[in-house]
């Protein structure tokens, strides 16, 4: 094991090759992820993947890892049920924005609460694209789709505002259009000691054909460049209001640290659940008088 730790390539995380529509976002978000894993020396038997549900969530059957399909807008739940369980796996969340921002917006909001040290990468492309293209939450107003022929009447969500509001200890966005800087961000997220969010643009060549490669490469541009402070919250926050249809910042909005989920668990300081679980559980009449 030692051996191959030394001679990882990003072939040692393909299980087979994907079948996204040719041009997708996920194929950038697919080959950042295992350059990533590849920089960080991880094994693919040393991490675990959740996927939601959706084009994002095939991945699963493209990437070499302890991998779990969740149900629509669960990944997070599961994501922290195995981290909990064994608290010195690596674990990192796929998911689309209409799986995490619709059906999972409730888990989004308390897994900030709860700061687990987990990854999430969200695939954000305006659409449900394996449902035939309905409009997400991040759909802007007057989109339209095969689905919404009038277009758009709410206004879209903001996941940078929204992480930021609710307390997130890491954030950022990317572009699947710029795999170098995706992968450095998926690298400062998986080493970041907590719950770390990586919302990344990506075009939906099939439904969304308004949000194209070339549409953002005329607006994205990079936090660095402008010597953005990621420790300031103030900063993050003016960052993440800028109009998302003239310029569009890629990079770090903020990242501080306060106690992990897992920290903060007594019987997790010695050694991990999955070591720890007694061979002979209790009797459930222990439990109750225990309990009275």
């Amino acid at each position: 094991m030692a051996k191959l730790k030394d001679r990882l390539t990003e072939k040692n995380f393909s299980s087979k090759a994907p079948n996204w529509c040719p041009g997708c976002g996920d194929f950038g978000i697919w080959t950042a992820l295992k350059k990533s894993l590849v920089r960080l020396g991880k094994r693919p038997d040393e991490l675990a993947i959740v996927f939601g549900i959706g084009c994002s969530g095939n991945m699963v059957n493209f990437i070499r890892a302890y991998g779990f399909h969740g149900l629509h807008g669960r990944p997070l739940p599961v994501a922290e049920g195995i981290r909990l369980a064994n608290h010195r796996l690596p674990v990192i969340v796929i998911g689309g924005d209409g799986d995490g921002l619709g059906e999972g917006i409730g888990h989004f909001i308390h897994t900030i609460r709860d700061n687990p040290n987990i990854t999430y990468i969200i695939h954000d492309n305006q659409v449900y694209g394996l449902t035939k293209g309905q409009p997400s939450p991040t759909a802007p107003r007057g989109f339209t789709s095969p689905t919404a022929p009038t277009g758009v009447k709410e206004e879209p969500l903001n996941p940078i505002a929204l992480a930021l509001a609710a307390g997130a200890t890491f954030v950022s966005r990317g572009f699947a259009g710029d795999v170098a800087g995706l992968v450095e961000l998926m690298v400062a997220g998986i080493n970041h000691p907590g719950f770390a969010i990586v919302d990344v643009l990506q075009p939906c060549v099939t439904y969304n054909h308004h949000n194209t490669y070339f549409w953002y490469y005329q607006r994205v541009y990079d936090l660095t460049n402008g010597q953005h402070d990621p420790s300031d919250f103030a900063a993050a926050w003016r960052r993440s209001q800028e109009p998302f249809e003239e310029k569009i910042p890629l990079g770090i909005f903020f990242r501080t640290e306060r106690p992990t989920l897992e920290s903060q668990q007594p019987a997790l300081r010695q050694q991990t659940l999955v070591a720890s679980s007694p061979t002979s559980p209790p009797a459930i009449s222990q439990l109750v008088k225990h309990y009275q």
